[in-house]
């Protein structure tokens, strides 16, 4: 038992000694005396947890209270003097710090060793964070902050309440479900929106196209049409672009389906993948045609995460599962087909997220990996004739062919496949 406490003591110093190293590292020009806490003892307070934890053992729960109150009435205490010695320093991360070294040791002690030391490890890590955190702050946005809070709303209070169980005709009406899915697309487009900042307009167009394509592709392809028409020299590159943000919408699909229905994955995957490969090599030719004329551009797509938007995409997909039930009863394969292509239209979400959930039960994966497929080809088409119609003519060669392209190898990696 005596060697067990041993080890419980050693990692509760190792947790105070990691701890203590980054502070002691960060204050290390501070005169000796002057900082409020260094290696030293950050150590003893790490070791001192780990005592506690111990005794906790003959004392109960009290001990480690006890213990709490008094390192942090010593720390409240430190903490006035070192205040009224610097001025406008009101921070207390060290302090912070300093208590949940004692608590890691303390966790240390009762033989959460492994938790307590990868504690400290997080810990250090958040410590050593500071000057890209306090970065991503000054650049993060007022409507960007807002929409994180929204997104979690709407994952982490709405969704949790849901009833989990089928309404309406053919029970398809599912309201934790349906909410979910607008979680898991409201997600994806979430990062989608923060890659394109990421990346910025001093990657290029391409990269953040593949990043907008994650959002929105159809939203880029109506962006990147008029500054084609703005820029006619630079039509290449607007081109690319586009075609670079319809491919990611073939993963974007995948992702979706291998999270609803994974078994549906298999079937689905080689078109896909085909014409994805197939739609980023195009991209790639019209990006290397027109590297000598770059232009950055910035695309302005507005931010993914809204409560009112949320709501319409939940209706829309409830009206899409109510349809391809009535539909598939009505008119067999042939109905999810028609309903798949109208889909298409205007998104593909809906319907991709609709028909991977009817084949766990009652479509096979055939037919809605063929309706998924052909909504994301009517998708293709729609944007094509959007790129064309706003960019002018000279879209037909490069989006048109390319997008032709791209078509043909993902129907005949279905046929073959």
């Amino acid at each position: 038992m005596e060697l067990e406490f041993t080890k419980r003591l050693a990692a509760a110093l190792i947790a105070g000694l990691l701890v203590g190293t980054e502070r002691g590292w960060k204050e290390r020009a501070l005169k000796e005396g002057s900082r409020v806490a260094g290696i030293r003892t950050f150590g003893l307070l790490g070791f001192l947890g780990g005592l506690v934890g111990v005794m906790a053992h003959g004392f109960g729960i009290m001990a480690f209270g006890l213990g709490f109150v008094g390192v942090s009435l010593l720390l409240a205490a430190s903490y006035m003097v070192s205040a009224e010695a610097v001025e406008n320093d009101l921070g207390i991360t060290t302090e912070v710090a300093a208590l949940l070294t004692f608590s890691l040791g303390a966790l240390a002690g009762v033989g959460y060793t492994r938790i307590a030391i990868s504690g400290a490890v997080v810990a250090v890590f958040l410590l050593g964070m500071k000057p890209v955190l306090h970065g991503w702050l000054k650049t993060l946005e007022a409507n960007e902050l807002e929409a994180a809070v929204k997104l979690l709303f709407i994952s982490v209070v709405m969704l949790p309440i849901l009833p989990n169980k089928g309404y309406g005709p053919w029970n398809s009406l599912n309201p934790y479900e349906i909410w979910w899915m607008v979680v898991l697309v409201a997600s994806i487009s979430f990062v989608g929106y923060f890659a394109i900042k990421i990346t910025g307009p001093r990657f290029g167009v391409l990269l953040t196209a593949i990043s907008g394509g994650l959002v929105s592709s159809t939203a880029v392809t109506l962006d990147l049409s008029k500054a084609a028409k703005r820029h006619p020299d630079s039509s290449n590159l607007m081109a690319a672009g586009i075609v670079a943000a319809s491919a990611t919408m073939f993963p974007r699909i995948l992702i979706e389906v291998a999270v609803v229905n994974d078994a549906m994955v298999r079937s689905i995957s080689v078109p896909m993948i085909v014409m994805t490969v197939v739609a980023y090599a195009v991209a790639f030719i019209l990006w290397y045609d027109s590297r000598n004329g770059e232009k950055s551009e910035t695309l302005n797509l507005e931010n993914p995460v809204e409560l009112a938007t949320a709501i319409k995409f939940g209706a829309f997909l409830a009206l899409i599962m109510v349809l391809a039930n009535a539909l598939k009863n009505w008119f067999g394969p042939s109905g999810i087909y028609s309903l798949a292509a109208f889909s298409g239209i205007s998104d593909v979400d809906a319907i991709t997220l609709s028909l991977s959930r009817m084949a766990k039960a009652e479509l096979s994966n055939q037919i809605a990996s063929h309706g998924i497929i052909l909504a994301a080809i009517v998708n293709t088409i729609v944007k094509g004739g959007i790129a064309i119609f706003i960019g002018g003519p000279v879209m037909i060669r490069r989006v048109g062919f390319g997008f032709l392209v791209v078509l043909l190898a993902g129907l005949g990696a279905m046929a073959l496949w």
